[in-house]
């Protein structure tokens, strides 16, 4: 397992998004060299956990529970066949990293991750995708469909900061003892609500937002 490459993103214009002067970060590239990663701060002040990735609004995006946004090679792959043969480059769907040998959307909720020699990641939630990531793919329906495909890589929060490079190994170093995965987060945050209870067993390692949600739906359904 290993990371295939850092990516970070400068402002652009995006005609979507409800960033201010309708800039977002979204579009990343891959950078060479070493990066910095470390917890950016509450959601709404901090933006991404990695130096020089500029983040357009810090309401939806950024802040400690989404430092780092992961996607695998594997699924970009998959999304490139069913795309008609469409080339997707690394960081293309807005991921700081992109893995290889690792089942980033099945990764469970509270996961930890160590990334090169120092930094330690914990997987909090799925992505869910916006007006914003649909603007910058250009597909058809691309909301529907990358909510109906349910392969949502994975946010994930800095444990231990350090600092990474393309190439760098990613070992599992800590894996929880329940079957919260971050696709079934996003599945019960979208399109099988009534999961929701079900995302409790991951407790605090869960997202705070999808934390609440899931606590406040417990409470309706007594």
């Amino acid at each position: 397992m290993k990371l295939l490459t850092v990516n970070i993103g400068r402002l652009r214009p995006n005609a979507r998004t409800d960033g201010p002067n309708g800039l977002s970060g979204i579009d990343k590239r891959p950078v060479e060299g070493l990066v910095e990663v470390r917890d950016p701060g509450p959601k709404g002040v901090g933006g991404s956990g990695l130096s020089g990735d500029a983040v357009g609004d810090l309401r939806h995006h950024g802040g400690s529970d989404q430092a780092v946004y992961a996607f695998a090679r594997e699924d970009l792959d998959d999304w490139e066949r069913e795309l008609g043969g469409r080339t997707l480059a690394n960081g293309v769907f807005g991921e700081n990293f992109t893995t290889q040998g690792l089942d980033v959307s099945g990764a469970l909720i509270g996961e930890r991750w160590r990334v090169g020699a120092d930094l330690v990641l914990e997987v909090t939630s799925g992505r869910i995708p916006c007006r914003t990531f649909a603007e910058h793919v250009q597909e058809k329906g691309w909301v529907r469909r990358f909510t109906q495909r349910g392969v949502t890589g994975a946010y994930l929060r800095v444990i231990e900061p350090g600092a990474v490079r393309a190439g760098d190994p990613v070992e599992i170093v800590h894996r929880p003892d329940h079957e919260i995965t971050a696709a079934l987060q996003f599945r019960a945050s979208t399109t099988e609500r009534t999961l929701l209870p079900s995302l409790l067993a991951a407790g605090d390692a869960l997202h705070s937002e999808a934390l609440r949600k899931a606590r406040e739906y417990a409470a309706q359904q007594g």
